[in-house]
């Protein structure tokens, strides 16, 4: 039997160590994305394929993400302030909503006094984190209302709750506290009564909740 020279044997080792390393870098690639998954989901961001597919069971409308999979419970809590002589209501106190889909509430004011009356409605979300996700597309609360004496109006909101809403909310609540202002602060009336009218739509209104509180 021949004896392996030095040489070949040096050969060998090396032709075995390449092939070893090629199939390590093969199956590297093939573990790269679940391993980029996996620390996504140790650090809380977002994978490429929820950045761009908006996760399981979502789909794309209009360039809008709509996840399916998934319900919000939004609620609507209102007050005025003393000073202002005005009621002021939304017309569902909650409703059941699907991230990336636009809803409409209306919201109903009067004035109670016999007195041309400018307000503001100043908004908030609690819990606080939600804020970001909430985007109002339509807002009374985007322009100071004019009422004149004993007059009413229907006032809409128009909304998306964003898919990128984190999963432990399930529930927002969206305040309006009504404020009067000075006489001097009177809006044009053309465009108060264009940005306090409601105007009918297609818009979804969402699942209607009945209930007496927030």
């Amino acid at each position: 039997m021949k004896a392996t020279s030095p040489v070949d044997a040096g050969k060998r080792r090396t032709t075995l160590l390449l092939a070893g390393l090629a199939v390590g870098m093969f199956a590297f690639g093939f573990a790269l994305v679940p391993l980029y998954n996996l620390i996504c989901q140790a650090t809380g961001l977002q994978s490429v394929a929820v950045r761009s597919n908006g996760g399981p069971g979502a789909v794309r409308t209009g360039g809008t993400v709509v996840d399916n999979t998934r319900e919000v419970v939004v609620k609507f809590d209102t007050s005025v302030h003393p000073n202002l002589p005005w009621e002021f209501a939304a017309t569902q106190q909650r409703l059941q909503v699907v991230p990336g889909q636009m809803y409409e509430v209306i919201f109903k004011a009067r004035n109670r006094s016999s007195s041309q009356v400018v307000g503001q409605a100043i908004p908030s979300i609690v819990p606080w984190q939600a804020t970001p996700y909430f985007n109002k597309l339509e807002c009374f609360c985007f322009n100071r209302q004019l009422l004149e004496g004993g007059e009413s109006t229907d006032m809409p909101l128009r909304f998306v709750v964003s898919p990128d809403l984190p999963e432990g909310i399930n529930s927002l609540t969206l305040a309006y506290s009504f404020l009067k202002l000075d006489e001097d602060a009177a809006p044009n009336r053309t465009n108060a009564i264009s940005s306090a009218t409601a105007v009918k739509s297609a818009t979804p209104k969402g699942k209607s909740d009945v209930s007496t509180g927030t």
